[in-house]
């Protein structure tokens, strides 16, 4: 069992309350930079733009409203990061897309599972999530069942 996927039923609220305000898009984004700022220190626009297959104009409009939300740090020409704030709904982000994506996996899902994933994580609700979390982990730790149903849904 993974402890650092968990959250509290506050941190849920948190989440889900701040997700209020944000579309899809500013999630998309938020998430982006939160899985570039795990390999490298700083993003500049071209290459986020470039990870989002959007132009740069636009990523740069977003940027600064996701600055005026408080989610990242960002000035003109210069590089992007996270707010403590960004990085803990980027972390809750790249969790929720993982567990949807680890969940239609185990569905045997092959063919769109990022089109899938993407489209499911922005519409879910966190009792599905965590619903989904818990049976994840109940294939992880009863392999047999996940091999059985594998095996008769190919």
């Amino acid at each position: 069992m993974e402890k650092d996927r968990f959250y509290t039923v506050r941190g849920y609220q948190i989440h889900s309350r701040e997700r209020k305000h944000l579309t899809s898009a500013m999630e998309d984004y938020i998430e982006m930079i939160y899985r570039e700022s795990l390999k490298n220190p700083y993003i500049r626009v071209n290459l986020l733009s470039e990870l989002l297959n959007v132009k740069a104009p636009s990523t740069t409009k977003m940027l600064q409203r996701l600055k005026e939300l408080g989610f990242v740090e960002y000035e003109k020409y210069g590089v992007i990061g996270l707010t403590e704030k960004g990085k803990e709904m980027g972390k809750f982000l790249l969790d929720r897309h993982s567990t949807v994506e680890e969940f239609l996996k185990n569905l045997g899902v092959k063919e769109g599972l990022l089109e899938q994933t993407e489209l499911i994580e922005h519409n879910i609700s966190i009792e599905t999530l965590e619903k989904m979390r818990k049976f994840n982990r109940f294939l992880e730790e009863n392999p047999e069942i996940k091999e059985k149903y594998q095996k008769n849904n190919p």
